[in-house]
């Protein structure tokens, strides 16, 4: 056993016992440990920034990335994981089959509230615990100790399949109005088939795999620059349609239309609800901001400021130029075609891409195409960076197989450059299902929205039962509890709709996939929990780069299970 650690404290001599000196926090801005040795190391804070410094006092994370987003990067980032234009113009088919536009429009606002409670409660949580662990690392300070290895590793793994699913439905959505403008260009000479449509997805993720091996100052100078050319897109093709557009809808049609029969439900009502999708699917990925809070300087405050905003920016614009769309569509029928299982027959396969070709003429068109284009591409640069960085922190923890080459920086880009690559791989995989199904290209849709939500709501439903919860410097006050219970009960309601078909009768062709994708990947990870990882998985470990006070030599040491309070970080266990 260790000898006991003398100090003064002003006139008096105290006398630590071995409990008390293990860790404590000293005011020079530096954390002592003590192992069970005797050996003291400290770990070195000294030359760190402020949110370097939090994350290796509070969170005990080893600050490996360089912080170069700020506010209007943050901002940027925030806004291009949800990519308003072009994913609504990649989903605006769902409502349509769904129920017409008044299924569009009303769809919308009714989801988008229930998505900004999800969001404002997931800010308030990145606040509380910025790593890039996301809401994933939340588990570890909102559940009782007990249940934190099992609950992590429920929340980590549909995480990881929500946002894989995220990327890879984004991909196949940007080849779709990259071939669209292809059909354009050529006057419908050429229809892009399904094995077209896969293989430049595959081609188009590798190339975000390529941006996303470049140094974080590049992403940020890219990231900052998108929110503008955005928005001045948004806006331009909103006031473009409504000009060019000669037979526009009537208000009673935009606003009361429902078009009945196209997806077999009955009543039309109940039909009605499955243009929630478009809505959850762009207001997703909240968290993505998290994942990059290392990389922000003042996390705690610019990452659900960001969050906050992104989403109400989408809500509110989103909600808008839905508007606009079905005011300028014309026919449904002539946009969409009503195929056999539903699939489009436009002679471009892309409803939004074919009303600005029939608005527009065919310049027109192609500008606002390649512009969605572009604009879905850099959500799969931020939705990859963010992905990239989750398989980083979940291998940190030691949640993945073969977590040792995930971990790994590379010394040119600081960036881990095994963790994009595996992550590109892994939306391409799933993606090949297209080749066998456009049903099952779908259900990578639904799967995203589903995953993803169900990933915040479990740690929300953590921090309002469990009564752990120790708010940051942005939080929702009074009304965090009403916000935080309606997202669980909008999140509930939509799952249960997004796993059911949305075409019937059923068929092997038209099915909802995402049921199956969402079982099988709960199912090996409760497979391999059982087998293996309950038997060496604790939750997210806290690691430190720690300094010797008699020598220069460095040492990692890696803790998990560890408490703070107040102040005071207590250290429970060394592994």
């Amino acid at each position: 056993m260790s000898a006991p650690i003398q100090r003064l404290e002003g006139s008096n001599l105290h006398v630590e016992t071995p409990a008390e000196s293990q860790l404590r926090k000293r005011s020079a801005g530096q954390v002592d440990i003590q192992d069970e040795h005797g050996r003291r190391r400290t770990v070195a804070l000294d030359e760190l920034n402020d949110a370097d410094r939090a994350l290796a006092e509070k969170f005990g994370y080893k600050p490996v990335f360089k912080r170069e987003f700020g506010y209007l990067s943050t901002f940027s980032f925030a806004v291009s994981i949800s990519g308003l234009f072009s994913t609504i113009a990649t989903t605006f088919s769902y409502p349509l089959y769904a129920g017409g536009s008044a299924s569009a429009v009303w769809c919308w606002l009714i989801s988008g509230a229930g998505c900004m409670c999800i969001a404002c409660s997931v800010a308030e949580l990145v606040s509380a615990y910025p790593t890039c662990g996301g809401l994933y690392y939340t588990v570890s300070r909102l559940a009782p100790e007990d249940w934190v290895p099992s609950i992590s590793w429920v929340v980590g793994w549909i995480n990881l399949l929500g946002q894989v699913a995220g990327v890879a439905s984004s991909e196949y959505g940007s080849a779709q109005m990259l071939l669209a403008a292809v059909s354009m260009s050529r006057d419908f000479a050429y229809t892009p088939t399904t094995g077209t449509t896969v293989g430049v997805m595959a081609a188009l993720t590798a190339f975000c795999g390529l941006v996303n091996s470049l140094p974080t100052w590049w992403m940020e100078k890219m990231t900052s620059s998108y929110v503008i050319f955005h928005v001045l897109v948004l806006i331009s093709c909103a006031i473009a349609l409504l000009v060019k557009t000669e037979n526009k809808h009537s208000s009673s049609y935009v606003f009361t239309n429902i078009e009945a029969g196209n997806s077999g439900w009955t009543p039309v009502g109940f039909s009605f609800l499955f243009g929630f999708l478009s809505v959850s699917w762009t207001m997703t990925d909240y968290d993505a901001t998290a994942h990059i809070t290392e990389e922000i300087s003042e996390p705690e405050i610019k990452a659900p400021w960001a969050i906050s905003l992104a989403m109400a920016f989408t809500y509110i614009g989103g909600w808008l130029f839905t508007i606009v769309l079905c005011y300028c569509m014309g026919e449904p029928t002539d946009i969409l075609g009503i195929g056999p299982q539903g699939t489009a027959t436009s002679p471009m396969g892309q409803p939004v891409a074919q009303i600005f070709y029939n608005s527009l003429g065919k310049g027109g068109g192609l500008f606002f195409t390649i512009c969605a284009f572009i604009i879905l591409q850099f959500v799969c640069f931020t939705a990859t960076q963010a992905l990239g960085r989750t398989v980083f922190a979940f291998s940190r923890d030691r949640l993945l197989p073969f977590s040792h080459i995930w971990t790994k920086i590379n010394r040119f880009t600081n960036t881990p450059l095994y963790a994009v690559w595996i992550s590109v791989a892994c939306c391409i995989a799933i993606n090949l299902v297209g080749l066998g199904s456009y049903a099952a290209i779908s259900g990578v849709f639904n799967v995203c929205a589903i995953a993803l939500d169900w990933s915040y709501i479990i740690p929300i439903l953590c921090k309002m039962f469990f009564g752990r919860f120790q708010p940051g410097p942005w939080h929702l006050g009074k009304f965090s509890i009403f916000v935080n219970a309606w997202a669980s009960i909008w999140t509930l309601f939509v799952s249960i709709i997004f796993l059911l078909p949305v075409y019937r009768p059923v068929t092997a062709e038209n099915m909802n996939y995402a049921v199956v994708f969402l079982s099988f990947i709960i199912g090996v990870s409760i497979l391999w929990w059982l087998i293996a990882g309950r038997k060496y998985f604790t939750g997210p470990l806290i690691e430190a780069e720690v300094q010797s006070l008699s020598s220069g030599d460095t040492q990692d040491l890696k803790f998990d299970k560890t408490e703070v309070v107040g102040q005071e970080v207590r250290h429970q266990r060394a592994v």
